[in-house]
């Protein structure tokens, strides 16, 4: 399955290989990405490679360039919302194409199975 990446328009909905399957996941920030050349809507945004993980910590599925919306750094455990218009409304660029925006950083998670 190919990543996700902030340039493409044609999903709406989040690869159902991810946990949890929702418009919305857990990550840590794994990367940078520096680009020189970027559309108009991107200049001035961060690009961070972010790899979904479990409540409990564990990698699952494929690492995501994700457009940083709140300061991220690396080894940072984030939300990311994988929808194209929640991505663009986090990011105050309503039509830019995103795929996917980190939209938090998590301080702290309690989880009770």
């Amino acid at each position: 399955m190919p990543a996700l990446s902030a340039s493409s328009t044609t999903s709406t909905s989040p690869p159902t290989n991810y946990w949890p399957p929702t418009p919305m996941i857990l990550a840590r920030v794994v990367g940078t990405v520096v680009a020189t050349q970027k559309r108009e809507q991107f200049v001035g945004s961060k690009l961070l490679l972010v790899q979904p993980e479990t409540p409990q910590g564990e990698a699952t599925g494929a690492t995501l360039l994700a457009v940083d919306s709140v300061g991220a750094g690396i080894s940072e455990r984030v939300l990311v919302v994988l929808e194209g218009r929640a991505a663009g409304e986090a990011l105050d660029k309503k039509l830019a194409p995103v795929d996917a925006a980190i939209v938090g950083i998590v301080d702290h998670l309690d989880y009770v199975e």
